[in-house]
């Protein structure tokens, strides 16, 4: 039994599955060599007080280590990366960049992205979602083309692959529902050289695997 332990849904909604942000965690610990074990959630768990003692929203993913919590994909993800050189740089430049594109990811591309997501799975029929739409995808592509600039001429973000380029990979994902990351080739030839990975495909497969195996809850 491994030291390590993830909380993840049982089920999610067809629209979130293969994007929950236990999948960062997990393609992280793949990425390291790490394994680990799965605190799966019922609608009834998520909401104990237990639960709520290590994630104080009641969301996924926690993470328990060795008698250590901790909760939030970012912070999570910048324990697990280090770890390893494998994600994250042993000199400390390297690593201070790295920690940046972490925090890039979730604070200057992912609230832009996550706006629209919502308009379109959840808003889309409602008349100020259609008003707004517009704006918000020129907020989204404004952030995409200052991406795909800096991948000019680059594999990564830096000079290899580190959990920089795992958490921006990962909130990419977000978009999976338009052509709007398909409009800048260079930006889809990193996010697919990123979620080609093995260690990508394990933890995806991973999370699918929960949901199909557990059929939507009862209403």
């Amino acid at each position: 039994m491994s030291s390590i332990k993830v909380s993840a849904f049982c089920w999610v909604p067809p629209f979130a599955q293969g994007q929950v942000r236990d999948l960062r965690v997990r393609w992280a610990l793949e990425e390291v060599g790490l394994s680990y074990d799965q605190r799966l959630l019922t609608p009834a768990t998520q909401h104990s007080e237990e639960y709520r003692s290590l994630q104080p929203f009641n969301q996924v993913p926690s993470y328990e280590e060795d008698g250590m919590a901790m909760f939030e994909s970012g912070a999570i993800v910048l324990h697990v990366a280090e770890k390893s050189e494998t994600l994250c740089p042993a000199d400390e430049t390297g690593k201070a960049r790295m920690t940046s594109w972490i925090f890039a990811a979730l604070n200057s591309v992912e609230p832009a992205l996550q706006n629209l997501a919502a308009i379109d799975l959840f808003y889309a029929d409602q008349e100020w979602a259609k008003l707004r739409r517009p704006g918000a995808e020129q907020a989204v592509l404004s952030r995409l083309k200052q991406l795909t600039e800096r991948l000019e001429n680059r594999h990564y973000l830096e000079d290899r692959f580190t959990a920089g380029d795992l958490m921006m990979a990962a909130v990419l994902q977000i978009l999976r529902h338009t052509d709007l990351v398909a409009r800048f080739p260079v930006l889809q030839a990193y996010n697919e050289r990123c979620t080609s990975r093995p260690a990508y495909r394990k933890a995806h497969a991973d999370q699918m695997a929960v949901f199909a195996q557990n059929p939507q809850p009862a209403k």
